[in-house]
């Protein structure tokens, strides 16, 4: 459970904080697990938004089954070094941002994964405190704040990711990235009061104008 998830490791000073999610918005996901699919003779297919039903493969183009689309996720997370780089201008912005604010990682994947995560963003030197976890991101936000006076701003793909922040966190800015192409129309819109960006580029003005009031 959330309460349970220990945060002593993020050590934050007085400056504005920006939590950010990883995949498909410092890391790519979907080309990169797409690649490690085909070496397998499997494709992800952007019929909707989801996985589930949208990997099939290569010489049929039949669905895999549910079970196996887990499975497969499992073991591409256990090998996410060998496959994912980081997103356009994701590296270079996260860095010029890290000097006005403290940057926290928030990822939605198995604690277990964790320790190959960090060693995968330390080759990139996004070496920013991550949090691992399939709890709601919400309360975790909540937490990592702490109810200071201070602005702060949550960035990632998923709708309900960002309703979560909202409803736990209604003072913080939150920003819809995803950074695949092809994807991307399929998203479901996160709605209104959420900000939507389009790059990296487009995140970094939309979190300078918020902090900088």
């Amino acid at each position: 459970m959330a309460d349970l998830l220990s945060l002593d490791h993020v050590q934050l000073t007085n400056r504005p904080l920006i939590v950010c999610d990883i995949d498909e918005v410092v890391l790519e996901f979907l080309t990169p697990f797409r690649n490690f699919l085909r070496a397998s003779g499997r494709d992800l297919l952007p019929r909707s938004f989801r996985l589930h039903g949208n990997i099939v493969l290569l010489e049929s183009g039949e669905a895999v089954a549910d079970d196996l689309v887990s499975a497969l996720q499992e073991e591409f997370f256990t090998r996410q070094a060998d496959w994912q780089t980081p997103a356009a201008l994701a590296v270079e912005t996260l860095a010029e941002l890290a000097a006005e604010a403290d940057i926290v990682f928030l990822t939605a994947m198995p604690p277990r994964h964790a320790v190959v995560r960090r060693s995968l963003l330390d080759r990139f030197s996004l070496d920013y405190p991550l949090v691992a976890t399939e709890d709601e991101k919400g309360p975790i936000v909540k937490r990592l704040h702490a109810g200071r006076k201070l602005p702060f701003a949550f960035i990632d793909d998923i709708s309900r990711n960002l309703h979560s922040v909202r409803e736990h966190a209604p003072d913080c800015l939150l920003v819809n990235l995803m950074v695949n192409a092809d994807f991307r129309p399929l998203a479901p819109d996160p709605g209104e009061g959420i900000a939507k960006a389009g790059n990296w580029t487009e995140v970094a003005g939309i979190i300078r104008a918020h902090i900088s009031r």
